[in-house]
């Protein structure tokens, strides 16, 4: 996952935990504010430690925080000056923080110790990219009746189980593959004949796609643009109309723009992609 989505990540978190639920000063009669404000700067030193946490820059680092009337304490050591003032930010922009004491301390020894295996940040995103690649391979119509199993370690991900035909293997292995924030793919699916109960799967399956609605059709297409890794999927519009998507926007290449047809068009519910709003960037081609 590129360092702009993880910022993104990490920024959308820290204001979700600290605004998304009212605050208790403001719904607590007046006896109750002492407790309403402790409860408030305990959500606020979460909200701090959880964007610490999910930094995979900082992860590796122990920090101790705590937010009084405000301000937030840092403590602790980190390895130099840029990762000093890249939580000092993150603390920052917290929504409720208005200053920020930065203790922590400089120990350039940090950058000889080995990093944990598995920090708390890796953890997060191996489950985050294997919800993807499940949702993925849900959502097009070759491969949801598939009998198919993700795991993913470090980035790795392993796909284990069954598919009909070579085709259908690599197009799994594809799919996981061009996720964004996937280093390697393992692939292990075997090659089998249907069986009654895959057979019945696939029938059940196709008499869902038969009502899936424009909406959902929509949003997943929309959800696999954003999660492939050779796309910008936030430039790309999409609508669907009885089935018949139509992209708008711009993309770089006229490679992208087949992707980008080929990730609408196998998606379930899907009758037709038209394209031709889709336009390739005229810089590109400079």
């Amino acid at each position: 996952m590129n360092a702009l989505k993880h910022l993104i990540l990490v920024a959308t978190t820290a204001t979700f935990l600290t605004t998304g639920a009212p605050s208790m000063a403001q719904s607590s009669p007046a006896s109750g504010g002492q407790l309403s404000g402790e409860l408030l700067q305990a959500r606020q030193e979460g909200s701090i430690w959880t964007a610490l946490a999910l930094n995979r820059q900082l992860s590796p680092f122990k920090f101790e925080v705590t937010v009084r009337d405000g301000k937030a304490t840092l403590k602790g050591a980190v390895e130099d000056e840029a990762n000093r003032d890249l939580a000092e930010e993150i603390a920052r922009a917290t929504a409720g923080i208005q200053a920020v004491d930065n203790q922590l301390t400089l120990d350039p020894a940090l950058a000889e110790q080995p990093l944990p295996r598995r920090s708390y940040a890796q953890s997060l995103e191996d489950l985050t990219l294997t919800a993807a690649i499940r949702s993925k391979l849900l959502w097009n119509t070759a491969t949801q009746g598939q009998d198919i199993q993700v795991a993913t370690d470090d980035g790795v991900v392993t796909l284990k189980g069954k598919a009909q035909t070579a085709d259908g293997k690599q197009l799994a292995g594809d799919l996981a593959q061009n996720t964004d924030g996937v280093y390697q793919v393992n692939n292990l699916i075997s090659l089998g004949v249907a069986d009654t109960s895959t057979t019945r799967v696939e029938a059940q399956a196709k008499k869902v796609e038969d009502n899936l609605s424009d909406g959902w059709v929509t949003s997943k297409i929309k959800a696999s643009l954003v999660l492939n890794r050779d796309l910008d999927g936030l430039s790309i519009e999409v609508q669907t109309k009885s089935g018949v998507v139509t992209l708008r926007g711009d993309v770089a290449s006229s490679e992208q723009k087949t992707i980008a047809t080929t990730v609408a068009r196998n998606i379930r519910g899907v009758r037709g992609v038209d394209a031709d709003l889709l336009k390739v960037s005229s810089k590109s081609s400079l």
